[in-house]
């Protein structure tokens, strides 16, 4: 594996959420919104092979950070997706991303729709390695981390 190049999230209002993403978290719209619709398609094509036949209506669109890694929003319009408070966390968990003043754009996600999970906590004693969890106002969880990866666990034991 070389490289990440984007995640893709299930979301209840497309454009709701490019308009949240690309305000709160500063994405930019890379391409879309694109719209699926089965009943315009060949039978065998690439959305239904890859979600199934009961997939007949959907959008998305590709945003990307500016280090070049994405994010791919899905509305799934036929049938729609189920939105509960709980999501049962069997296969995608959460987003992580990297800011320089988390605690701020903690503040602006709680702010513009979305919800701070956890309070601030520090990964490595005496060291500027912070994180926190957020919600974005779809239910998808976002971790936001003050430095990389790298820096944040490399090297700790």
């Amino acid at each position: 594996m070389t490289a990440i190049t984007h995640i893709g999230l299930d979301v209840p209002d497309l454009d709701a959420a490019i308009k949240w993403y690309e305000q709160v978290l500063r994405f930019r719209l890379l391409a879309g919104p694109y719209t699926f619709d089965a009943s315009e398609e060949n039978k065998h094509n690439m959305m239904n092979d890859l979600l199934g036949e009961h997939v007949k209506k959907m959008r998305n669109a590709h945003l990307m950070a500016d280090d070049g890694v994405g994010i791919e929003l899905f509305e799934f319009e036929e049938p729609r997706m189920p939105k509960g408070e709980s999501r049962g966390y069997e296969g995608f968990f959460h987003i992580c991303l990297i800011a320089d003043d988390i605690e701020r754009l903690a503040d602006d996600i709680a702010a513009s729709g979305g919800k701070r999970r956890s309070n601030l906590w520090n990964t490595w004693e005496n060291k500027p390695y912070y994180l926190i969890y957020c919600e974005d106002p779809f239910g998808n969880i976002i971790e936001l981390y003050s430095r990389s990866t790298e820096w944040m666990y490399g090297n700790k034991d």
